[in-house]
């Protein structure tokens, strides 16, 4: 998720001086797949979805959720280019799309069913016909063209980056995938890579620790390149020991913070920067 700091104003909604921005797209859900015990795939469609740009690796969408009568809020574009809700606006949350097929129109998100948030509760009562609205794709990441060797790391929120990531990676890449999640009952199936190792950690301690535990068992390479996205403390343990006791160059590491624990709506613009 490569966001700005927060200007306090929603991406997507214009600035001052700015292009006009789309209002977010009313989309369906046309299916609803159980992954695991605690993740569920949301399969939606629209005709709003032509169009919709194919989403690079690890980018991510705004989901605008329907309110308790299953209705989605329309803004309106004003006349300085800003987005206006004249119904209040909705409840947003920040995803990364596994994937969309734009020959059949549909765009699948898969969704981690934790705790009581909004998004969540949505995606666990979600049946085919429920409604929301969907704006991006945004995210400027990209696979570095010369990048051969890659230590990929997340727990289950960046499961499906991840999943795009790999789907990304040149075919005479190598690297490691470690990724941390409840059990063995949380696991999924990902795109294969005959160059990349894929380890699953059992979460034991606090969230991200098996991901910093093994970042700093495996041997990198001073030309690997390290993606890694998971709760927003280890992020920061992660970036400090690549950066400072590893002294990798900044342009060959990316970290995300995608959530804080006993923080709803952590930002999404967490680089893990401070």
């Amino acid at each position: 998720m490569s966001l700005p700091p927060d200007s306090g104003r929603p991406r997507g909604e214009g600035r001052p001086g700015g292009p006009r921005r789309r209002p977010p797209r009313q989309v369906e859900v046309v299916d609803v797949r159980p992954l695991t015990p605690r993740m569920v795939a949301v399969v939606f469609a629209g005709e709003s979805l032509a169009g919709f740009a194919e989403p690079a690796p690890t980018a991510h969408i705004k989901l605008f959720l329907p309110d308790a009568e299953g209705n989605v809020a329309r803004p309106v574009v004003g006349p300085d280019g800003h987005l206006e809700w004249p119904d209040g606006r909705p409840t947003m949350r920040t995803y990364t799309p596994r994937r969309f097929d734009a020959e059949a129109g549909t765009l699948e998100v898969w969704f981690v069913l934790h705790g009581d948030g909004p998004a969540a509760r949505w995606a666990a009562q979600a049946e085919p016909g429920s409604r929301a609205a969907i704006g991006g794709p945004g995210g400027r990441f990209s696979v570095h063209p010369t990048a051969t060797s890659w230590w990929i790391g997340g727990d289950e929120s960046a499961l499906p980056a991840i999943a795009t990531l790999l789907e990304a990676l040149p075919d005479d890449v190598t690297g490691q995938v470690h990724l941390e999640v409840e059990g063995l009952e949380a696991r999924v199936g990902l795109p294969a890579h005959a160059g990349v190792e894929v380890t699953w950690h059992d979460r034991v301690g606090g969230p991200g620790a098996a991901l910093v535990d093994a970042l700093h068992r495996d041997g990198l390479g001073d030309d690997t390149h390290v993606w890694i996205a998971c709760e927003a403390s280890a992020v920061r343990e992660a970036r400090s020991y690549l950066l400072g006791d590893r002294v990798l160059p900044r342009p060959q590491v990316t970290t995300r913070g995608y959530w804080r624990v006993g923080e709803a709506n952590h930002p999404d613009h967490d680089f893990g920067e401070d």
